[in-house]
């Protein structure tokens, strides 16, 4: 790997090790193994490159979990099987990335400081909302319309959010894939007057 790369692997870790806040230049030329002026020379600033490495590795976990989703479901499944594996996928891999979420709170607040960590933050929940509802409705990201992306996405990232915080403070109680499941069908029947 180039400097660049290391820089982006090391802050990564002090990410998971140290979080946002405590985490050094110092700290981060360590764990790359490079000078800490490479940091200001590839990136301009901690932050610049904290926010990249950050939501590199976010975009990279999303698209593990989609993945991983579709290669574990029969192709003939129906949807609400489908969703389940999902959610199975969803919850099984924060095991794995259990420090990476910590850090995207922890990104949450300091986009309140910091306009660029705020703008990312902001295009990245965009992307997650859009991502989210091609990959619910099984169609191309391109061919979405804005209203699906702003209900359907919106509302499963919103999910996720909330299973992942419970997952976080509340792992003996937190919903598994069948639980959500029944949860939303029991929502929309509520809201619709049908029964399932």
């Amino acid at each position: 790997m180039g400097n660049r790369e290391d820089l982006l692997a090391g802050a990564l870790t002090c990410l998971k090790d140290k979080g946002w806040a405590r985490t050094t230049v110092r700290d981060i030329a360590a764990a790359a193994g490079v000078n800490h002026a490479a940091i200001g020379y590839h990136f301009g600033s901690r932050d610049a490159l904290l926010t990249e490495a950050f939501m590199r590795a976010m975009e990279e976990w999303g698209l593990r979990i989609e993945a991983n989703a579709d290669a574990t479901v029969d192709p003939d499944a129906s949807p609400r099987e489908r969703y389940e594996a999902f959610w199975r996928q969803t919850i099984d891999s924060y095991a794995e990335n259990r420090q990476l979420w910590l850090v995207s709170i922890e990104a949450g607040i300091e986009a309140q400081r910091s306009p660029r960590v705020r703008e990312l933050m902001t295009h990245a929940i965009q992307e997650g909302r859009s991502g989210l509802a091609a990959g619910l409705l099984g169609i191309p990201e391109d061919t979405l319309d804005s209203r699906d992306i702003q209900t359907i996405g919106a509302v499963q990232l919103a999910l996720m959010s909330g299973v992942l915080m419970q997952q976080t403070l509340d792992p003996d109680h937190t919903p598994d894939a069948h639980d959500i499941t029944e949860g939303l069908l029991a929502l929309a029947e509520r809201l619709t007057g049908t029964t399932h």
